[in-house]
């Protein structure tokens, strides 16, 4: 097999937004279905397909934050108002947030957990296919990944679970080289 070495260049210097250097631009209706086209094309295991995708964006991104507001405040009594407003601000600046639900489900060859693992794999493809079109991307969960009632308010339907929140827009920062863990010291080798 042929090296592909501009797939091999761009794994090896791929990094992170984080979503308060995100900005408009973001995607177009056709940018987006290619990218959630490329998301989907992870191991699926047995075609299930365990997986689904909300989309946010334009003034949703403030009706979800003004929802975020309020719920953090009746969870959290003692947050001051700027913990508050940090809330807020979660689907923001970025133009365009991806939530990604896992669909996992009882199954009789595929573990749910394998199937949480796919949906997993969907968010990380959807970073990938964001930066291949020129966007950055931010992959997050927070505490209302986890909140049964933020959960619930964002999308998420009865046994579904988000695995990620992709915020994806223009990037607004230079990607600088960033210390990484050292693969071989995070590597035990069984050898023969």
């Amino acid at each position: 097999m042929t090296v592909n070495t501009a797939l091999r260049d761009y794994l090896l210097s791929r990094r992170t937004v984080t979503a308060p250097f995100l900005a408009g631009p973001g995607p177009s209706p056709e940018q987006l279905a290619e990218m959630l086209t490329i998301a989907c094309r992870v191991p699926d295991h047995g075609k299930l397909a365990p997986w689904r995708f909300v989309v946010y964006e334009g003034k949703a991104r403030e009706v979800v934050g003004d929802r975020l507001y309020g719920i953090a405040k009746a969870n959290w009594p003692e947050r001051n108002e700027e913990q508050l407003e940090f809330e807020r601000r979660q689907f923001l600046p970025a133009p365009l947030t991806v939530g990604v639900i896992s669909t996992a489900a009882p199954h009789v060859k595929i573990p749910e957990f394998e199937q949480l693992l796919a949906a997993g794999n969907v968010a990380f493809n959807l970073c990938h296919a964001a930066n291949a079109l020129g966007f950055g991307a931010h992959w997050v969960t927070r505490w209302f990944a986890y909140d049964a009632q933020a959960a619930e308010m964002l999308g998420a339907g009865l046994g579904e679970r988000f695995v990620a929140f992709v915020h994806i827009g223009s990037p607004q920062t230079r990607l600088e080289e960033r210390d990484r863990p050292d693969p071989v010291a995070l590597t035990t080798y069984w050898r023969g």
